[in-house]
């Protein structure tokens, strides 16, 4: 928790040393996180199966960090705790998504 403390005071100090707060509305850092994702999933476009998995890690952990920056920024703009969002989701899937019924399966909760 220490450590997630000290990455959100240095993302703030970033984005307000160069006065970036006026940009970083709800609307703008989710709209940021969903082009970070794109530009992380374009890391895999056009890879086979067996390709996937060797990206380049210096792009996955640049791409990677952008989308976790912008989704702390939004999580902290509304006060939330990541961690207990993260298991707050976790407890609702495992409801959706009991063991018994969707073990070794992909199929989505309303298919099982």
């Amino acid at each position: 928790m220490e450590e997630y403390k000290k990455v959100i005071e240095e993302l703030i100090k970033f984005r307000n040393d160069r006065d970036w707060e006026q940009f970083h509305d709800s609307k703008n850092l989710a709209l940021a996180i969903s082009i970070e994702a794109a530009e992380l999933n374009e890391l895999f476009l056009w890879k086979k199966d067996n390709e996937t998995e060797n990206v380049k890690i210096e792009k996955l952990k640049e791409e990677l960090a952008d989308v976790l920056s912008f989704s702390f920024l939004l999580a902290e703009k509304h006060n939330l705790n990541i961690f207990d969002i993260v298991l707050e989701k976790i407890k609702q899937n495992a409801e959706k998504y009991p063991v018994d019924k969707a073990k070794g399966t992909a199929k989505k909760y309303n298919e099982l």
